[in-house]
């Protein structure tokens, strides 16, 4: 079986790629001239090069291939200007999925990786509850609006007229999509809570609100499993959420780390939000001065103001047979081993 992964120079792009080659699939990797191949190995993982901008070049490469599957995880979580996350999340998107159904590609399955992001600050009384698939999304950041928009064009080709097929005279088979929705992914590689681990390295530990907050995490090899269930069982139109099925506090992910990090002293302080809402300003304007994304800017300060990222996985635990593997406690454990084995610690 072919399968192309968009993304897989990435975080979790590569562990996907790395998985599919264990499964003996043909795997291709779609990269950029800029793309750091450092995770792809060498010569057992073909590239192809691909500009998600350009449905036109899309359909030239796509045209002397043939795809059983697709996992599209490329898209930004960072941005100087919120417009890049719609051109490059929701448009990148469109232009592929165009270009794979303009060539015909015999697909048995895409797989999109979008995010719980896309729901936003819902269920946010207290005691909060999990999300469902059935609550109204409300994203309050460009991030999750630019995941939610590339969702409804998927959501469109579920039910295609003769017309909008383009034959005339038959509906088109709808596209074969299944959008996995993962909350914070963690583990070797991912560069947003290794800083924290950095963070508590030097003896400091940042908290921001004071009302409670419910946290959810994923440890990377989990979602590669629920990548590959969905490529295997994934209903058309299904959507997942994907977590350890735990619900931690705010302190729990920082007291593993600390604990990992052979707890060094530590001074913890708890930001109120507008305090948070100015430095994000700030780091929003030096972005832009400098035309370098910054860690902490608006789309950040939403997400961590969000007080309830509690989610139900209960239709990928049926549905697709998802059982996560790893919980928070191990994959700490295995995160800070890694960042010390690679020097980043």
């Amino acid at each position: 079986m072919k399968i192309l992964i968009t993304g897989a120079t990435g975080f979790i792009g590569s562990f996907v790629a790395e998985e599919a080659l264990r499964q003996g699939m043909e795997v291709w990797a779609a990269v950029r001239k800029s793309s750091s191949t450092a995770y792809l190995g060498e010569g057992r993982i073909e590239r192809i090069e691909l500009d998600l901008s350009s449905e036109r070049q899309l359909i030239d490469s796509f045209s002397s291939h043939r795809f059983d599957y697709v996992v599209h995880c490329a898209g930004v979580t960072k941005c100087i200007d919120s417009r890049d996350f719609f051109r490059v999340n929701t448009e990148g998107t469109k232009h592929l999925v165009n270009a794979l159904r303009a060539t015909r590609q015999p697909l048995k399955r895409f797989v999109y990786l979008s995010s719980l992001s896309v729901y936003g600050p819902v269920r946010e009384k207290m005691p909060y509850t999990a999300i469902r698939t059935d609550d109204i999304p409300c994203p309050n950041t460009a991030y999750g609006r630019s995941k939610l928009a590339a969702e409804a064009f998927l959501d469109s080709l579920l039910t295609l007229s003769p017309e909008a097929s383009g034959n005339g005279d038959r509906a088109e088979e709808p596209f074969p999509f299944v959008v996995l929705r993962p909350t914070g992914v963690y583990g070797p590689r991912e560069k947003d809570y290794f800083m924290m681990a950095s963070s508590i390295k030097k003896h400091l530990d940042l908290s921001v609100g004071f009302r409670p907050q419910d946290l959810t995490f994923i440890y990377v090899s989990d979602v590669v499993q629920a990548v590959f269930l969905a490529l295997e069982r994934g209903r058309t139109g299904g959507k997942y959420f994907l977590s350890d099925g735990g619900v931690y506090s705010s302190r729990t992910f920082s007291d593993l780390l600390r604990r990992e990090l052979g707890n060094p002293w530590l001074l913890r302080l708890r930001v109120p939000l507008w305090i948070l809402r100015a430095i994000a300003g700030i780091g929003e304007l030096a972005g832009r001065a400098t035309g370098k994304a910054t860690a902490l800017n608006n789309d950040k300060y939403h997400i961590m103001k969000q007080r309830n990222w509690h989610c139900d996985i209960e239709p990928a635990r049926r549905e697709l047979g998802f059982h996560p593997a790893v919980m928070l406690d191990e994959g700490v454990k295995r995160s800070v081993e890694w960042y010390r084995r690679e020097g980043w610690l």
